[in-house]
């Protein structure tokens, strides 16, 4: 299960659908509230609101010091028609915002009331987002608004809301008009991310970055998980107080133990949960009762177990807290006035890369890699079954630590693949993010939700998500650390020119093919620096792209040779290829190379490891020491690549991008609305109407035929003229492949005849209709 801490827009569509329990969502304070849609039961909390408004707060709400009877407004409000939303800290109602029913040609009005306590923490912008989401859901694409031109804290926030906002002054009343948008608004998207950054950073300031930890059973066998934590944190040097809880010690590895959370000291940030699965709940609860801000529970066998994970979840709620876990690995965060290294995994080193993973061994293989060749780490978190914090979050931190230069992220799924998308695109405007692709296979995605309870995302879908949010997706762990060696220490090529030297001319030839497979263009040298070349290196070198600079070239003309490669003004990047021979390694006297305006990388042949440097933190790009040195000529095209890659999305992102065509946005609202009317909760279309709402949306569609025969389906393949797919419209089958309702390449009456009565046979009356479609050529989906 998941718990609801952000406004994402799947977030306010369960709000504004009604949804019971409503979403959890945070303020700028780090604190979270419940929002969730009113009800005739909510009467007498909206009376209690409005009734202790104080008297400026009522005048700027109903431009008088004595409005209508708060009982009128709360019946009024909840009676007579439109949405109202309120905003919840534990059972108490801190802030409503409403709509009201329009007369027809005219626009709903909203309104919105913070209790004053409350007030100046976002919340009226969180009730004002889930309103307009509401209203866009109806149809509605205007609200308008009147309020004192005085009321500058709603002016303010109807301002930076991101909607396009008309105003108009009548005295001393501003009439605002929201224009909302059809669809993604970047304007309004950029503002709804920027409130989430501002709530989410601090809600994770007590997980992320605590003051003061406690380890929740840490256990006095020196090989228990709590120990073993307990154990790290204080090894790492932890810059905060250290507590342990275990009601049978009073002194664990040198650190104050108690016997149970409550006689713990208040204040406590962190609390690091190591106890057995059924203990969990209780454990989180005691933890919420005394005070702590956030959780990181190690613990197994708790998202599974349906009982456990909602005793979990209503601790969160609860008290408000965040949680890393549970099933994870821990967190480290080498921040100097931190040092966090609260894990049972290795200690990890200082550096500038941010890890996001569902796999503790994932994380593990990464940060011991990174730290290897030097590029180390900012924050590592496991973030395990991901039931609350998860890679969204972590995005946002690493957006405002201020040490973080690049991400790496594990996830088996997108629970919110809409906010991740605008996050990660975000962010990838400032540093490379990468993505370890996962569960695309049908075993992969079976192994996903055995391991964390993940449902793995389609892979078409993820992967065209990833690429439009400037994600650079890998498939092998092994692959990562070769393309951030790139991305952090080298500068960002200007094209995908490449000048390859050798001092070996089949390593030349190997490079040349490699840079085939990845789009890198092997450059067209001009005379000019043909000339250059020929009169620098060895008689029988080859200065034609892939330069062969022959075995017996010197380590100083190898690296003068690089020189003039780099200063070409027809190669964007340069890769060097060697092998030691009797003459000397030429990659000795790389220094000449430190051009800090191209990329450089280079290839030492039978190395012994397959990415060897940069060896240490805090060199600058472009320097010789920062030349990451691989040992096949692959990896080294493929992180070149990759920097180019991010280069040209980096070069697109910033344009605009140009309207779809072929949109009828009418149409496909008519096609959903009209499914919606029969099943207001939701429901998977029928294949013509699928077909019909994808064409609405200008994606081109293979001719389909939906018939209920045999007859019907020979002549649709008749009408076709050649090879057709026939499907079995089944109700509730989703997957038809999976349960034989799919027969490809018919081409015969008797072929498809057969395919149909197999189906009748198969199905019986779930058979609602048989799809007929040509056969497409072989391609993406």
């Amino acid at each position: 299960m998941g718990i609801d801490q952000r406004s994402d827009q799947g977030d306010i569509s369960a709000t504004v659908r009604g949804n019971e329990d409503g979403g959890r969502v945070l303020l700028t304070d780090g604190t979270g509230v419940v929002m969730r849609r009113l009800r005739p039961g909510d009467r007498e909390a909206v009376r209690a609101l409005y009734a202790e408004m104080p008297l400026d707060d009522r005048y700027l709400r109903f431009f008088t010091a004595a409005p209508a009877d708060p009982a009128r407004v709360a019946a009024a409000m909840l009676d007579r028609g439109g949405v109202a939303i309120g905003a919840f800290r534990g059972r108490d109602l801190i802030g409503v915002g409403n709509y009201s029913s329009a007369a027809q040609g005219e626009d709903p009005e909203l309104a919105v009331a913070v209790s004053h306590a409350e007030q100046h923490k976002g919340i009226a912008s969180l009730l004002l987002e889930h309103l307009v989401a509401a209203a866009a859901a109806a149809g509605i694409r205007r609200l308008t608004a009147d309020v004192l031109l005085i009321n500058h804290e709603m002016l303010r926030v109807i301002a930076d809301s991101g909607y396009r906002v008309s105003r108009a002054r009548v005295g001393d009343v501003v009439h605002v008009v929201l224009h909302l948008p059809r669809g993604a608004d970047e304007d309004y998207v950029g503002a709804v991310v920027e409130r989430e950054a501002t709530a989410d950073v601090p809600s994770l300031q007590p997980l992320l970055a605590p003051r003061s930890v406690v380890v929740v059973g840490a256990g006095r066998r020196p090989g228990s998980v709590g120990r073993i934590v307990l154990r790290s944190i204080v090894s790492g040097g932890f810059t905060g107080s250290v507590f342990a809880v275990n009601p049978g010690a009073s002194v664990i590895g040198g650190v104050p133990c108690h016997r149970s959370v409550s006689e713990l000291p208040e204040g406590i940030d962190l609390a690091v949960l190591c106890v057995p699965a059924q203990a969990v709940p209780e454990a989180a609860d005691e933890c919420g009762r005394r005070g702590i801000r956030a959780l990181l529970v190690l613990t197994a066998g708790v998202t599974r177990d349906r009982e456990l994970a909602g005793g979990l979840a209503a601790a969160l709620i609860r008290h408000g807290m965040r949680m890393a876990g549970p099933n994870c690995l821990g967190l480290s965060n080498t921040d100097p006035a931190v040092r966090l290294q609260a894990t049972f995994g290795p200690q990890v080193t200082t550096g500038e890369v941010g890890v996001a993973a569902q796999s503790g061994g994932v994380a593990i293989a990464l940060t011991t890699e990174l730290d290897r060749i030097g590029l180390g780490t900012t924050t590592v978190l496991s973030t395990g079954d991901a039931t609350d914090v998860n890679g969204d979050d972590m995005l946002l931190w690493w957006a405002a630590d201020g040490r973080t230069r690049a991400a790496v992220l594990y996830l088996e799924s997108l629970p919110r693949p809409h906010q991740f998308a605008r996050l990660a695109r975000r962010l990838s405007r400032r540093m490379p993010i990468v993505a370890i692709r996962s569960g695309s296979s049908a075993a992969a995605q079976a192994a996903a939700a055995t391991h964390t309870a993940a449902t793995a995302t389609p892979r078409v879908f993820r992967d065209a998500l990833l690429a439009q949010s400037g994600v650079l997706a890998v498939d092998e762990l092994t692959t990562v650390p070769g393309l951030l060696a790139v991305l952090c220490r080298q500068p960002a090529p200007a094209g995908r020119r490449v000048a390859i030297l050798s001092n070996a001319g089949g390593a030349g030839v190997l490079a040349a093919e490699a840079c085939a497979r990845s789009d890198l263009i092997v450059a067209h040298f001009t005379a000019v620096t043909c000339d250059a070349l020929a009169g620098l290196l060895p008689s029988g070198a080859a200065v034609a792209n892939p330069v062969d600079a022959t075995a017996t070239v010197s380590a100083a003309t190898f690296g003068r040779a690089v020189d003039v490669l780099l200063g070409a003004p027809d190669v964007d990047a340069v890769i060097v290829l060697t092998v030691a021979t009797a003459a000397g390694d030429p990659l000795l006297d790389l220094a000449a190379a430190g051009n800090a305006e191209k990329p450089v990388v280079a290839v030492r042949l039978g190395q012994a490891v397959r990415l060897a440097g940069p060896t240490a933190a805090g060199r600058t790009a472009g320097s010789p020491e920062a030349v990451p040195v691989y040992g096949e000529p692959g990896d080294a095209v493929r992180a070149l690549a990759a920097a180019a890659d991010r280069a040209d999305w980096l070069r697109s992102s910033s344009a605009p991008a140009p309207p779809p065509s072929g949109v009828h946005a009418p149409q496909a609202e008519t096609i959903v609305a009209e499914a919606l009317a029969t099943q207001p909760a939701g429901c998977w279309l029928t294949p013509p109407a699928a077909v019909e709402l994808v064409r609405a949306a200008g994606v081109p569609v293979a001719a389909t035929d939906v018939v209920d025969g045999v007859e019907a389906a020979v002549a649709g393949w008749r009408r076709i003229g050649g090879p057709v797919a026939v499907k079995a419209d089944v109700q509730g089958v989703l997957h038809k492949s999976h349960v034989g309702g799919v027969r490809t390449g018919l081409d015969s009456a008797d072929q498809v005849s057969r395919a149909v009565r197999d189906f009748r046979d198969r199905f019986g009356s779930e058979l609602r209709g048989v799809v007929v479609q040509p056969m497409i050529e072989p391609g993406p989906e």
